[in-house]
């Protein structure tokens, strides 16, 4: 038995907003991290490449995506 078309839409449309939530979640701890009267810029940096990867991941999910729709 194979995934439907639709089954494999919900599996990646929950990826692309877990991957959303990781993203914000990201975003709201750079927030914190220079909010400080002396933010680490080593964590800075930390936080900045989390989320570079974590909007890879979701390019590649909505790539993905559209492969799918288009099958």
């Amino acid at each position: 038995m194979s995934l439907s078309k639709e089954d494999k839409l919900s599996i990646i449309d929950q990826h692309i907003r877990n991957v959303e939530y990781s993203i914000y979640g990201s975003e709201l701890d750079l927030i914190e991290a220079q909010a400080v009267e002396s933010p680490d810029t080593v964590s800075i940096a930390s936080i900045n490449n989390r989320i570079t990867a974590a909007t890879a991941k979701k390019t590649a999910l909505l790539a993905e995506r559209t492969e799918v729709e288009s099958e």
